[in-house]
């Protein structure tokens, strides 16, 4: 989480071990969700920064090679986590070898299916689950290529069924 800057040319702007855009997620015993996404989703690389109540002010880890950052819901913050706020309109996507290994790895581990896997007009084995903690994750594999025209009639057919 570029923890080490370089003292003669001064921290890099975005940590060389981090992408542009990176989750942070809120959730409501994010201590129990740090080790949860372990047994799930194969996460790794923990980083835990408890406040002075013992309740996760801010965490960090990687599933595949992206960072995932969660801290506990907090009102003095004005962060609420989806099951305080009654749901949540945001799908985390996660792409994998192994949709269907995946995706039984996450309910095995707590996770609800959503919507069992299988094969997409777009070229995706896709299905989706969502935590414990109320945040919804895609799981995917990409299965085959198609072009960008037979998308468009497979999606026009898949709307009006």
């Amino acid at each position: 989480m570029g923890l080490s800057p370089d003292a003669e040319a001064g921290p890099a702007p975005i940590p060389s071990d981090m992408h542009s855009v990176t989750p942070h997620l809120v959730c409501r015993d994010a201590t129990s969700a740090l080790d949860f996404y372990q047994r799930a989703f194969g996460a790794s690389g923990a980083v835990r920064l408890d406040g002075p109540d013992g309740k996760l002010m801010h965490g960090c880890l990687w599933i595949g090679n992206s960072a995932v950052m969660l801290m506990e819901e907090s009102p003095a913050c004005q962060s609420g986590s989806p099951v305080t706020l009654g749901g949540t309109p945001v799908t985390l996507h996660l792409y994998v070898p192994d949709a269907d290994a995946a995706f039984e790895r996450a309910v095995r581990a707590g996770a609800t299916s959503v919507m069992a896997p299988a094969d997409m007009f777009w070229g995706d084995r896709y299905g989706v689950v969502q935590d414990p903690y109320g945040h919804r994750w895609s799981i995917a594999t990409h299965v085959r290529d198609v072009s960008p025209e037979d998308m468009r009639a497979a999606m026009a057919q898949f709307a009006s069924a």
